[in-house]
């Protein structure tokens, strides 16, 4: 038996599952397990017919407080790849992806992102910012990261594999230019994104806009009351009138924004609902990571007085 059928066997074990030992790992296409929706998708672009890929974390799911399941320690560890995000996203899995490295083909696809791209972490000292997907021009090295994976566990298909990424990434390109006329068109005195949560800071980066977030980049952090009533009187100094949800995050404490702003006589509504953390529902244009930027740009942009598109770039975001 292998080293690594035997880590197999032990992982599931661990895990209360029990497996076949006779079970066979091979595959007519690469097994790849990805943590986040965002990176299951460029592989999938990357990857094509050449890959099966399952992602951890669906639509909704917040990654930052995300513990493995029994049944993802028994896919992580059956399959050719593991590619999760790095930059300290997956906190509670980072412990189980290490340890995993020693006996899998695990790769961290945001760790090798130059540090004069990444911004501070405002809740750890010693990190990044992992919100990296914000910006699709920094997606762009993330997907070259997701190629090189591929490439280094099934070399026999680098010419498709670099193919097929020179094709998104030339997508992203597209994206990144729509995304740039839309967010521009808002009027300057308008470009206040306040959020849920500190995911949006890359965004802000890359499109000139003041950012905050009730909660810090964690969704773990906890907002004080001292936080939300600052930020009522921060909307209401300066005739903010739109908020924005998370789908991954609870709306709890931008409700309580509007509510004290209501409380002083000044209407804040709900600009729209943006994927941070996670893409939208599987099947749909908005569960791409074109769609989910696409919507999120089109989404601020209307809401703040910008000149969209009523669908989106190319037409396909639902009304």
């Amino acid at each position: 038996m292998t080293h690594r059928r035997q880590f197999l066997l032990a992982a599931a074990a661990a895990a209360g599952v029990t497996l076949n030992p006779a079970l066979s790992l091979a595959s007519d296409r690469l097994t790849v397990v990805a943590t986040t929706g965002m990176i299951a998708d460029a592989t999938r672009q990357v990857g094509g017919d050449l890959v099966d890929v399952r992602a951890l974390m669906g639509p909704g799911v917040d990654p930052h407080a995300y513990r493995q399941t029994r049944t993802d320690i028994v896919a992580m560890a059956q399959s050719d790849l593991v590619l999760w995000h790095g930059l300290y996203l997956e906190a509670q899995m980072e412990d189980f992806l290490r340890d995993l490295e020693q006996e899998n083909v695990v790769v961290a696809v945001a760790e090798g992102l130059p540090q004069d791209r990444l911004l501070p972490n405002d809740d750890y000292a010693d990190k990044f910012d992992p919100h990296v997907w914000m910006d699709p021009t920094i997606w762009v090295d993330v997907v070259s990261e997701v190629r090189d994976a591929l490439i280094a566990v099934a070399p026999e298909h680098t010419e498709t594999f670099e193919r097929n990424a020179e094709a998104h990434i030339a997508e992203l390109t597209e994206l990144a230019g729509y995304t740039e006329n839309v967010l521009t068109s808002v009027p300057t005195e308008a470009r206040v994104l306040l959020t849920a949560h500190d995911a949006f800071n890359y965004f802000g980066a890359a499109y000139g806009f003041e950012v905050m977030g009730i909660q810090g980049i964690s969704t773990e952090s906890e907002a004080g009351l001292q936080r939300i009533g600052a930020l009522v009187d921060m909307l209401v100094a300066r005739d903010i009138r739109a908020v924005f949800v998370e789908s991954s995050v609870s709306d709890r404490n931008v409700r309580a924004l509007i509510e004290g702003a209501a409380a002083q006589g000044h209407e804040v509504v709900i600009g729209g609902e943006l994927f941070s953390d996670a893409m939208g529902p599987e099947g749909t244009y908005e569960g791409t990571y074109i769609g989910m930027i696409d919507h999120n740009a089109t989404v601020i942009s209307g809401a703040l007085g910008g000149d969209v598109p009523t669908r989106g770039m190319q037409g396909m975001l639902n009304g």
